[in-house]
């Protein structure tokens, strides 16, 4: 459902993403790992339209993306859930998830119940405002305005940052249920080892270029990943 092909960008004079290349099909979850700066933001806000590559091609469901402007990838159902949450702080919980279901209002109360039966804190919370609750909590709310976009495909990037350890195991077993659900995710990740054991296959960034990829499972055991990522 998703195919990047020699994908090259830039920020100004610096060469961020090296041709880098890789697909994935409906039900699955990928991830794209590396270290701070390797380039998978990049990549998720070239595939977002928030940034032009210089070269390559962008094909989502059969269809050339890499040209179109933002709101017309996500009206296509490629939708990103950004690093740092970026919530409206001064909105309440609802009046956050109901910003999310701006394209799709025609599904908003269906998507409304869904995301509360994922995530039953925010429907004790709708009424709070955003800004006031957890880390967590925020990571929950940023996810279902995610969700409340009808995506075909969702991006998640950074999913982990700044969490306790315990809620980090619970945002990824939740991205897992999602995935069951029916929703194909994209995962950009530093979390190596709950990255990896949630997914399908996975890609390892490296200066802007894709080094590695294989099953989840088989990177786990990599030595170079085990080394580098997972400090055995």
């Amino acid at each position: 459902m998703l195919r990047v092909n020699n994908l090259h960008a830039h920020y100004r004079d610096v060469h961020v993403l090296k041709g880098i290349s890789f697909e994935m099909s409906q039900g699955e979850i990928i991830s794209l790992i590396g270290a701070n700066g390797a380039g998978k933001t990049t990549t998720i806000n070239v595939l977002s339209g928030l940034l032009q590559a210089t070269s390559g091609e962008v094909q989502f469901l059969g269809e050339k993306i890499d040209n179109l402007p933002a709101h017309l990838i996500v009206e296509r159902g490629l939708v990103q859930v950004p690093e740092g949450r970026q919530l409206f702080p001064s909105l309440t919980v609802l009046e956050n998830l109901e910003m999310g279901s701006y394209l799709s209002r025609m599904h908003s109360k269906t998507n409304l119940k869904r995301v509360l039966n994922i995530f039953p804190i925010l429907d004790e919370r709708k009424r709070q405002l955003a800004g006031s609750l957890s880390g967590g909590e925020q990571q929950m709310l940023a996810i279902s305005r995610g969700l409340m976009a009808c995506p075909k495909l969702l991006m998640l990037d950074e999913p982990s940052l700044g969490l306790a350890p315990l809620i980090v195991k619970s945002i990824f077993q939740t991205i897992q249920q999602i995935n069951i659900s029916g929703t194909p995710i994209l995962l950009v990740e530093e979390n190596v080892f709950y990255a990896l054991s949630s997914s399908h296959r996975g890609y390892v960034m490296e200066i802007g270029e894709i080094v590695i990829e294989g099953k989840g499972a088989e990177l786990l055991t990599n030595e170079h990943i085990k080394k580098a990522y997972l400090g055995i």
